[in-house]
């Protein structure tokens, strides 16, 4: 009874290879290329499908979701420095397209990573490093643009590229950081130069203003002395019929004395006196008289 039940299992097991053969899936989010033959038949969309078994296979199962290629890419600026220029590339199959994206490229990366070193080290050679980080948005606007003018030609659509970092070399960025923190100290310094230098400038206006209101006041006192004397020695020739010349000395005489008493009330002084002796008082009035000091002042 045996070799009446081996022929129905192996049909049976023929059915559901035949079946398991015949039907397929798609996931969500990706599509299937089938061949038949080894030539071109169709594109399998996400869900349950048939095919010719043993005639019809799944060359490749295609993801539709978008992926993510990070570059770097070496090359030297206008100013001669070597930066690592890191770019990242957002990418996916273009779902009207998958049959030129499976058959035209083999690599799809090494392609996109051969464009972006094309656009980058064309234009960034023209840019100093300043220039370089400021030009960033419209660096990643022209490898954008070149990747997905060129990949729609092999079914790929570019949906971002973003430039990342650019990194030079070590000391060039510890040269920039010290270039950097000068600058810095200098604002302060300038900042500092210019509140010292108005200081500067107001005490000598203030300084200017209290010499000339000191001045002022000097020839005030001046002239206020001058005409309280010329009263004076006015007056007491009047009443006393003494010359003017003789008023004048004792003036004198007195204002010397007036000095002697405020030279000897200093405790600390370095003045050289003159011998008080009528000699010696004689000798200085002569030698006011001899300068004209007590003529000009009789006359004012």
């Amino acid at each position: 009874m045996w070799f009446e039940i081996v022929p129905l299992v192996l049909i049976v097991i023929i059915i559901v290879v035949l079946i398991r053969a015949a039907f397929f899936t798609v996931e969500q989010q990706r599509v299937a290329v089938v061949e038949r033959f080894g030539k071109f038949l169709r594109i399998a969309r996400p869900g349950l499908h048939t095919r010719l078994p043993f005639a019809d296979r799944i060359a490749v199962r295609m993801s539709l979701q978008v992926e993510q290629l990070e570059l770097h890419i070496e090359t030297k600026t206008k100013d001669n420095v070597f930066v690592d220029f890191e770019v990242a590339v957002q990418y996916k199959v273009d779902p009207q397209h998958v049959q030129d994206a499976h058959y035209l490229l083999d690599d799809p990366k090494a392609q996109i990573e051969a464009f972006t070193s094309d656009v980058v080290r064309s234009k960034l050679p023209g840019l100093d490093l300043d220039s370089a980080y400021a030009d960033v948005e419209e660096m990643a606007l022209a490898i954008e643009q070149t990747l997905r003018d060129r990949m729609k030609e092999y079914g790929y659509m570019i949906v971002k590229a973003l430039v990342l970092n650019i990194n030079p070399a070590t000391e060039v960025k510890e040269a920039m950081n010290r270039i950097n923190a000068s600058r810095r100290n200098q604002e302060p310094a300038i900042a500092q130069g210019e509140a010292d230098k108005i200081l500067v400038v107001k005490r000598a206006e203030a300084e200017a203003e209290s010499k000339r209101l000191q001045g002022e006041g000097v020839a005030a006192q001046r002239k206020a002395i001058i005409g309280g004397l010329r009263d004076s020695v006015a007056k007491f020739s009047s009443e006393t019929n003494v010359r003017p010349q003789e008023v004048m000395q004792l003036v004198t005489l007195t204002g010397y004395t007036d000095m002697l008493r405020d030279v000897a009330s200093s405790s600390a002084t370095n003045t050289i006196l003159l011998p008080p002796t009528p000699s010696g008082i004689s000798d200085l009035i002569a030698a006011l008289k001899a300068s004209g000091a007590v003529d000009s002042t009789t006359r004012k």
